[in-house]
């Protein structure tokens, strides 16, 4: 009898997150009204942060994604501002992990592109991106950011290349081409050191991005529907999802040094659905939820066979289209929550948040289901990941820093794609910075030569042109006037007769004194030209 009972406690383990349970939110913490995306492409749509939600909308022609301020819940307005910057349709977006302000977006143009959305939100349509990555001869189906490296993105096209791009320099640091095929999906282990893919001739591969050296290979699923792959963080262990020869959904566990065989492979269900994992490391839980139907499954993970435990599901008569997540610093831990999704129905335009939440009674920080976790601030410059260097990322703590909502990364200034007020700026110190030419010309020729300037400037309209020459022929009548009247009155005596004689005999004299000053101030001039070229040639001889 005790070897029995021995035997039935056996299969049941305790585990703090065997009772997680999800709870969706209510109709009005829901975003409703959005138009979004039919595309049949297999990404998620759907991006997140503490500060904004994206989701890729429908368009009739080019490609758009819609930005809302993470509290304007409830019905969406039909004519919202979106970011309508692509040619083509979007495919996948991503937002900056060191910065909550920027979102990277692929499409179907063949290009990668980086938008700035202000803390507000967008106020119109935003069409003017701050850097765009041309280099795929294709469509670019996913991207995905370094978890640790400031401005490191990566770009996986259906030109079958994976590009790693420096965004600061707007260059790629390293270009892939080692898949004979569609990529179906990319994943970076917890320090960005290694990259695995998924690819359409069924193999899983792990490189080395910096130089493209291919550290594993092997066969990951038989079946013939795209198969999708995470890195387990920091194990050394990777989890891909994919479908069995008769088309049984299944997962599996490798060891990211040997891919020739899984170390667990197990069914889920016969549903046709592609199933994408989602990891957090802070629990050690896997999500895996499936594209069309309204379950997702939790399991726990773990150091030794089978690797893998199923805790619970979370069950919707809702099928999603796309999931986005939410980064561990912006979950609430008053409600013990430990994991948010944000569902984007398939039947209608709704995207839903749902917390996964572990029941306690107290609502005092826990600690346990709350360890550090990854915070804003990158652990490395681009240089020096791309000079070889590795580094775990800084963490921050929930308790102390807990529901970061309203922080502020640093300002995202790309090195050639500087705002206006930049460029105003570089203006008056390249001005400042310039040498001082003396002016040898006379203080009134230059007030003249100035005034003249601006005033020639601005008659070159065909209206100026006219008034001229009318002005011209006016002041030629009056001279020829004015000339008559004096030869008549020069004939009687030298003295003007009247004050319109003497205005016009002053205007005619300081139009004279005019002209002599120009001449006297341009051979002034050009006597300082010739004496410098001579000084020029006197140097030049020596």
């Amino acid at each position: 009898m005790t070897n029995d009972r021995q035997s039935w406690f056996r299969g049941v383990r305790s585990s703090k997150f065997r009772h997680v349970y999800g709870s969706p939110a209510k109709r009005e913490k829901c975003y409703d009204n959005i138009k979004i995306t039919k595309n049949a492409h297999d990404s998620q749509f759907c991006a997140v942060n503490p500060k904004f939600l994206a989701v890729v909308t429908e368009v009739a022609g080019g490609g758009a994604f819609l930005v809302l301020p993470l509290d304007n819940t409830g019905r969406l307005d039909f004519n919202a501002s979106r970011v309508t910057g692509h040619t083509g349709p979007v495919l996948d977006i991503k937002w900056n992990p060191f910065n909550d302000n920027v979102i990277a977006s692929s499409s179907d143009d063949c290009t990668v592109k980086l938008w700035h959305i202000p803390d507000g939100g967008l106020s119109r349509n935003l069409t003017d991106w701050l850097v765009e990555l041309q280099g795929h001869k294709r469509r670019v189906g996913y991207i995905e950011w370094h978890p640790t490296a400031e401005n490191i993105l990566f770009s996986a096209g259906f030109d079958h290349l994976v590009i790693v791009w420096d965004i600061s320099k707007g260059e790629a640091v390293n270009v892939i081409d080692r898949h004979p095929d569609a990529i179906y999906s990319m994943s970076l282990n917890r320090d960005g050191s290694l990259l695995a893919t998924t690819c359409k001739d069924k193999k899983l591969r792990v490189f080395e991005p910096r130089s493209g050296v291919v550290v594993a290979e092997g066969v990951a699923h038989a079946g013939t529907k795209a198969s999708k792959v995470v890195f387990l963080g920091a194990s050394g262990r990777l989890l891909t999802t994919g479908f069995s020869r008769h088309s049984d959904r299944q997962y599996a566990v490798w060891d990211q040094h040997d891919l020739s065989a899984p170390l667990t492979c197990e069914t889920i269900d016969s549903s046709s659905g592609i199933v994408f994992p989602f990891y957090d490391h802070d629990t050690n839980m896997v999500y895996l939820a499936g594209k069309g139907d309204g379950n997702i499954r939790y399991y726990e993970v773990v150091n030794e066979a089978p690797w893998v435990h199923y805790l619970s599901q979370f069950i919707s008569g809702n099928p999603q289209r796309g999931l986005g997540i939410m980064p561990k610093r912006g979950i609430n831990t008053s409600t013990c929550e430990v994991f948010r999704f944000y569902k984007l129905h398939a039947t209608r335009g709704m995207c839903e948040p749902i917390s996964m939440i572990v029941p306690r009674k107290s609502d005092q920080f826990q600690e346990d289901i709350y360890p550090d976790t990854i915070g804003t601030v990158p652990a490395m410059s681009a240089q020096d990941w791309i000079n070889g260097n590795n580094s775990p990322p800084l963490l921050i703590s929930l308790k102390t820093g807990g529901s970061i909502t309203t922080h502020k990364p640093r300002v995202y200034k790309p090195s050639h794609m500087a705002s206006a007020v930049d460029m105003n700026t570089k203006k008056k110190f390249a001005f400042l910075s310039t040498e001082t030419v003396p002016d040898y010309r006379p203080r009134d020729y230059n007030e003249i030569s100035e005034k003249s300037q601006k005033t020639s400037n601005n008659q070159t309209t065909k209206f100026h042109q006219l008034q001229q020459k009318f002005n011209n022929v006016a002041l030629q009548n009056n001279i020829v006037s004015s000339t008559i009247n004096d030869n008549k009155s020069s004939e009687s005596t030298d003295i003007p007769n009247n004050e319109a004689d003497l205005r016009l005999a002053y205007l005619r004299q300081n139009e004279e004194l005019r002209l002599v000053r120009r001449q006297l101030a341009n051979s002034q001039l050009r006597v300082k030209e010739l004496e410098e070229q001579i000084r020029r040639n006197q140097l030049k001889s020596l």
